[in-house]
């Protein structure tokens, strides 16, 4: 068995090995997410091509994106003052039960 040994720098070798090819797209920026969209109408009544444009003029309309909004977090119902109150008494009355016996 040969191995073929290519010379990197002087006095510095490696093992010849055939070398892949990097994924590459045919754009020229592959991960540049751009501006422009096909012409939408926004509630106003004007047709808009840019994305940013049509984003701005419907938070100035006070509407919401789907998607972008923010939403509430949730609370328990069993986190509210009287529900825990009442859990911390019945807990509290069943410990002083068990230790009656």
């Amino acid at each position: 068995m040969t191995v073929e040994l290519i010379e990197i720098e002087p006095g510095r070798f490696r093992v010849a090995r055939p070398s892949a090819r990097v994924a590459r797209s045919q754009l020229p920026c592959p991960h540049v997410i751009s501006d422009t969209m096909d012409a939408l109408e926004q509630v106003d009544g004007r047709f808009y091509t840019s994305k940013s444009q049509f984003r701005a003029v419907g938070r100035a309309l006070g509407l919401t994106e789907v998607g972008n909004e923010k939403p509430r977090p949730k609370v328990r119902e069993t986190d509210t003052r009287p529900v825990r109150e009442a859990r911390q008494a019945a807990v509290k009355a069943a410990v002083e039960r068990v230790k009656a016996l």
